[in-house]
């Protein structure tokens, strides 16, 4: 595979990172109008809610059996396409089991399709020898400020949920299925490591030892209940713990995006520079200490403060967990991915209720030092981030050899 062709792969995925995140914030952000649509009760409505992250998990799984027979371009071209059809069926439908089948689309599809871009975004920065995955992470981000500001619009005009998602399907869609024609995978040989070296059967390099995977799960699940707590509660925190306005309410949330965006976009720059463990290690105590902000915050403004912190803490984090464990199993980066995958789920089904749940029980300001101990425990787990990809990379920028996936 030439320069061209990597080069190629690295922006066709980076369109899909960017396609899923549109889609995504297109139905997180339009839940009251799909519940209003279906008549979904308040009581019902969790249980919409959890299925999504429980079937993805289930996707997730079904992949890193997939991917033993095709390669993860393969499951991606075709999960992509499924994730906007089931979009569209969500805003189509007319009956309550309707919307039950397309959110059950949606999360399956979802789960394959999270699982087998982290499996292409592992293998091109192997192939790149240099830090690109915070990158396409980068690109989900800015697909996410991207729905979310749709999703208003149609919000705004009182467009029908049909009328908001089939513009953006039909455009999205079509530029997927083109886009999907140049994925490549980076050339992967069973037994050998990133750095030719081979790994023996036994080894982190080879088998897939969940007891080795098992702190990079932890950190994905610490890093995903802290993004929860920001989606789920940042609104409501700042109306009725710090006294802000509603309309100032809506704020944090999209401040926190556009700082993921911003901390993602030169999140490469600072592991080539400094290494993916500092890197880390410095988004662990910013987030944390963005929390802290939180916690403490006088006012509003000072609020704000601390989920700025959070965004330009957090983003770093999930893209390293997920290139860390590329690194640590070479010769199965695939299962080890797509087990991973299954983590972030965790965290953003364990996020909410937990904050929530102590929230009532003791306060809101306490219910924030909940995540911020947990995104901490990730320095406990930091040399698992380990080796530098300047180790196994050479440190050049040339990419290394590839073959089309």
């Amino acid at each position: 595979m030439t320069d061209a062709g990597l080069r190629h792969g690295r922006a066709s995925l980076g369109l899909s990172f960017g396609v899923q995140g549109v889609a995504f914030a297109l139905l997180v952000t339009r839940i009251p109008a799909i519940q209003d649509r279906y008549g979904i009760s308040d009581g019902l409505l969790p249980a919409f809610l959890a299925a999504v992250p429980i079937l993805a998990g289930a996707g997730s799984v079904a992949t890193e059996k997939v991917v033993a027979r095709v390669r993860p371009g393969v499951v991606l071209r075709w999960a992509q396409p499924l994730v906007l059809l089931a979009l569209l069926g969500v805003g189509a439908g007319r009956e309550m089991w309707h919307v039950a089948v397309a959110l059950g689309v949606f999360g399956l599809a979802v789960g394959a399709l999270d699982a087998s871009m982290n499996m292409l975004g592992v293998s091109l920065q192997r192939a790149y020898g240099r830090s690109i995955m915070t990158g396409f992470h980068a690109a989900y981000s800015l697909g996410g400020i991207a729905g979310a500001s749709l999703a208003w619009a149609g919000a705004r005009w009182e467009l029908s949920l049909l009328a908001s998602y089939l513009p953006v399907v039909a455009v999205l869609l079509p530029a997927a299925l083109v886009g999907s024609r140049w994925y490549t995978e980076g050339k992967r040989e069973k037994g050998t490591g990133p750095d030719g070296t081979k790994t023996g059967a036994g080894s982190a390099g080879g088998a897939l030892s969940f007891k080795l995977l098992l702190p990079l799960c932890l950190i994905m699940t610490f890093a995903y209940i802290g993004d929860s707590t920001v989606s789920n509660w940042s609104a409501k925190y700042l109306q009725d713990v710090l006294g802000s306005s509603e309309q100032l309410a809506t704020v944090p949330y999209n401040v926190y995006m556009v700082t993921t965006l911003l901390g993602r976009a030169v999140g490469d720059l600072g592991v080539r520079r400094f290494g993916a463990v500092a890197v880390v290690r410095g988004g662990s105590l910013l987030a944390a200490g963005g929390f802290a902000v939180v916690a403490v915050a006088p006012g509003a403004w000072t609020g704000m403060l601390g989920f700025t912190m959070l965004g330009f803490g957090l983003c770093v984090i999930v893209p390293q967990t997920f290139a860390a464990a590329g690194r640590m199993f070479p010769g199965n980066s695939d299962a080890a991915v797509a087990r991973l995958n299954i983590f972030n789920y965790v965290g953003f089904l364990v996020g909410s209720p937990l904050v929530g749940a102590l929230g009532d029980a003791w306060s809101y300001r306490g219910a924030m030092l909940v995540p911020m101990v947990l995104v901490l425990a990730t320095l406990v787990y930091a040399r698992a981030f380990g080796p530098e990809p300047a180790r196994y990379g050479g440190g050049h920028e040339r990419p290394r050899t590839a073959d089309v996936g």
